[in-house]
């Protein structure tokens, strides 16, 4: 009896080969999957829904949120939600049928729809469906199953890009500028010049898709249609089901990879209203600059109103509070967890030593703690707030600095109290200087990341885990005659392979033996 079960029990790592050679119960378990990634998104989804605040857009957008799967719902079309709030201008209305209440409905339909798929076809996996033309046995042919499965994706593919994207049969999709101020749902016209391979241009997107839907229909039509030579079908390993699981693994690691540097880097399909600012952003200075040129393209007589006149969102981009690298990935929690919600700007504050003009050194990103250093236009270090006061030359007290504000809640003061000035020039290392309500979202003090940290954490690690995936599976498909000592046909691997003719809870097929 005790050699019975060692016959018949199988490790728990090895549980998948009950669907090996078995197309009615693979087709199953892709199901399930489908049903889990579709109920996972519903149910973050109805979460978002409950947690999210959306009355205020520009000073506590959603991405300092906590959101995860609005900005991704959002930049496909969807703006409106059923209560009466929406995201972005609204100048291309979207489809009152699409809400944000709607999408997670029909995401938790579809999960249970498939979960019942899947019940129904791990139960009738025997169909004559999966029966080889040829043989009259159950086969799985990889050549035709990978032809369908790329003319399916392509058909999708090339349908977005044409009717989703341009507005032929769709929305559109989320646009905006490079300053992240006026972003909405627009239609995208395709772009299919020299043109199109600008960062700036929407239009490749809508052409990308287009053109690479009718290559892949074309090419998976041929390959449902033809069969490869004896020689090319051994090469490639056509008749093994673990390469073609090293293929698949493959195209989804290189499209975790990508996905994860357009999300971490930025792009245009990751628009700053929905995303939030990058890391390289706050390095390169990118939205101080924008203000510092508006500001000087204005007479100096009108600082004041240049100043007032400067957008509210380039403004709170200008933060290092929103740079996704500042917050740990082992702090949970949305941005607004760390420092409070926005309530006020106070001003572009303006520091002088004397008649000089002097800035604070702003905090780089990886830092938790930086002096505090006021150099002039040159870079010369002019005061600063020491660590030890005995030693000190150039102390705020002893420069006598002071500081001024233009624009926001205190513009047009100025202080010349060290001990005011001393705060105001902490603050001034992290950007613009806000207050913040800390009470509402019960905030600690300590920076988060934010959606383009967690994404690209997630989807970096799931890919490196696919591909070290790829790189086993495809190792055994390759070398299996090595690792194993036997010659791979068809007499020798049903006489040795587990599963190979075994079908679960059916006694009339013949077990082979166990390895």
């Amino acid at each position: 009896m005790r050699l019975s079960f060692m016959l018949n029990s199988v490790p728990w790592f090895r549980v998948h080969i009950v669907i090996l050679n078995d197309p009615g119960r693979i087709l199953s378990v892709h199901l399930i999957h489908t049903g889990l990634v579709a109920g996972w998104s519903a149910s973050m989804s109805i979460y978002e829904l409950i947690i999210i605040d959306p009355t205020d857009p520009v000073y506590d957008p959603l991405w300092r949120q906590g959101a995860y799967v609005f900005p991704f719902i959002t930049r496909l079309g969807v703006t409106l939600s059923v209560f009466g709030w929406s995201t972005g201008s609204s100048l291309q209305q979207s489809s009152h049928l699409w809400t944000y209440e709607s999408v997670a409905a029909c995401h938790l339909i579809l999960s249970g729809l498939c979960v019942l798929a899947s019940i129904w076809h791990w139960t009738f996996w025997n169909l004559d469906l999966f029966s080889s033309t040829r043989s009259r046995v159950l086969a799985l042919d990889l050549v035709r199953l990978f032809g369908i499965h790329l003319s399916l994706a392509s058909t999708l593919c090339f349908g977005f890009g044409l009717g989703h994207l341009t507005g032929f049969f769709g929305p559109g999709f989320w646009s905006s500028d490079a300053l992240g101020i006026v972003g909405t749902i627009r239609y995208v016209k395709p772009v299919y010049s020299i043109i199109g391979l600008t960062p700036y241009c929407y239009g490749s997107i809508a052409a990308h898709h287009i053109v690479a839907g009718l290559v892949g229909i074309s090419v998976g039509l041929w390959q449902t249609a033809s069969r490869p030579g004896p020689s090319l079908y051994s090469l490639l390993g056509l008749a093994n089901i673990e390469a073609s699981l090293s293929s698949s693994i493959a195209s989804v690691f290189f499209a975790g990879f990508i996905t994860s540097g357009l999300v971490w880097y930025g792009s245009l399909s990751t628009g700053l209203e929905l995303f939030g600012p990058t890391r390289f952003e706050w390095d390169t200075g990118y939205f101080s600059l924008n203000i510092e040129s508006r500001v000087k393209s204005i007479d100096g007589l009108l600082q004041k109103q240049a100043w007032e006149s400067v957008p509210d969102k380039v403004v709170l981009y200008d933060y290092i509070g929103n740079n996704p690298a500042k917050g740990g990935l082992f702090r949970s929690g949305p941005m607004i967890k760390g420092d409070g919600i926005f309530q006020n700007w106070l001003g572009q504050a303006s520091f002088e030593v004397g008649a000089l003009p002097v800035s604070v050194r702003r905090m780089p990103a990886f830092f938790e703690t930086f002096p505090v250093v006021l150099v002039d236009l040159g870079g010369t270090v002019r005061a600063d707030i020491p660590f030890r006061r005995a030693e000190s030359r150039y102390s705020l007290e002893q420069t006598k600095v002071i500081v001024s504000f233009l624009g926001g809640l205190l513009t047009g003061a100025e202080y010349s109290n060290p001990a005011i000035v001393k705060s105001y020039a902490r603050k001034a290392q992290f950007g613009q200087i806000f207050t913040f309500d800390k009470k509402t979202s019960s905030s600690d003090g300590v920076f988060r990341t934010g959606l383009r940290g967690w994404y690209t954490f997630g989807h970096i690690s799931l890919g490196l885990l696919f591909f070290f995936a790829h790189l086993w599976h495809g190792g055994r498909s390759l070398f299996k005659e090595i690792w194993t000592g036997v010659i791979v046909n068809y007499e020798t691997t049903a006489s040795v392979e587990y599963g190979r003719n075994e079908k679960l809870g059916e006694g009339a097929t013949k077990a082979s033996a166990f390895i």
